[in-house]
């Protein structure tokens, strides 16, 4: 494929929204560039830049209805092609509306060739109490590939007093290299007061959190900076004092994962982008370098 495509379509949802987004990213003299970017509504992603030079094409993100509602598919097909490097954010946090008894989903399928690296890090996931909720992610990635991506989910909306006690939330991400499972991962969080408050579910937590890195072999010295980064916000004199965030970092064969259960998106936002950096600076030779559209 050598000619740049940019297409876009508009259905008018009937039982919901079916939104799409394909994108094809491949590398040349002159950089990584955006080849192919085909999508229909409400999903769409700005014109690409580059504030680390041209090696590393950044995207945003847009869905333009605000939020997802039952009845609604998302579908992502991301493809780097061989050398191509690409990080993909989101413009804003994910809403997931109540539910009317539909389930809504999120397709996403990865492809990453030899010797390209995809940093998949969307914005939070805000998941409405009452909300039916699925999301499927699988990563193919050839010899020679790496792929860093996390996912934050807070459950209810927290700050009017919300908790996650109804409705239902499943999350499916598979990593696959050459038809060998490097990580296969099934998280369901049903809606009821005994998840939401057990140890073995949320904990009377609202946020959960997982980074994970495939790619290279990680050694203990990074696994322990990785949990030097770690560091809880210090709870505010006004408000009562929360329960204890706990955190995890777990070494896999050819990467490593973290895992975060707290209350605060902010203090998982910030380790995670410590870890982020620090994976970049140890096996990508790149420097800190923060979305611009996380800063607005």
């Amino acid at each position: 494929m050598n000619q740049s495509c940019n297409s876009q379509t508009t259905a008018k949802p009937v039982n919901g929204w079916h939104g799409k987004l394909n994108l094809v990213y491949a590398h040349s003299q002159s950089g990584t560039q955006l080849i192919f970017n085909r999508n229909q509504a409400p999903l769409k992603v700005q014109r690409p830049f580059y504030p680390e030079g041209q090696e590393v094409c950044h995207s945003v993100i847009l869905h333009t209805a605000g939020g997802v509602v039952g009845g609604d598919r998302l579908s992502y097909h991301l493809h780097l092609q061989p050398n191509a490097q690409a990080l993909i954010t989101t413009a804003a946090a994910g809403k997931i509306y109540r539910s009317n008894g539909t389930t809504a989903r999120q397709t996403i399928e990865i492809k990453v060739d030899a010797g390209a690296c995809l940093e998949w890090i969307p914005q939070e996931t805000i998941v409405f109490n009452s909300a039916l909720y699925r999301q499927d992610l699988r990563v193919e990635l050839t010899t020679g590939a790496s792929y860093l991506s996390w996912e934050i989910t807070r459950f209810g909306r927290s700050a009017r007093g919300e908790k996650f006690l109804q409705g239902e939330w499943r999350s499916n991400t598979e990593i696959w290299q050459q038809g060998k499972p490097l990580w296969i991962d099934r998280q369901w969080v049903p809606g009821s007061e005994e998840i939401f408050y057990s140890p073995h579910g949320l904990a009377g937590q609202p946020v959960v959190g997982s980074l994970v890195w495939v790619g290279s072999a990680v050694s203990v010295e990074i696994i322990e900076k990785a949990r030097n980064i770690w560091q809880p916000i210090p709870p505010s004199p006004s408000l009562p004092l929360p329960l204890s965030s706990q955190i995890g970092v777990t070494r896999l064969e050819h990467g490593f994962l973290c895992r975060y259960r707290g209350s605060s998106t902010a203090e998982v936002r910030h380790w995670f982008i410590g870890v982020w950096q620090l994976l970049r600076m140890s096996f990508l030779n790149r420097g800190n370098c923060i979305p611009r559209v996380w800063q607005i």
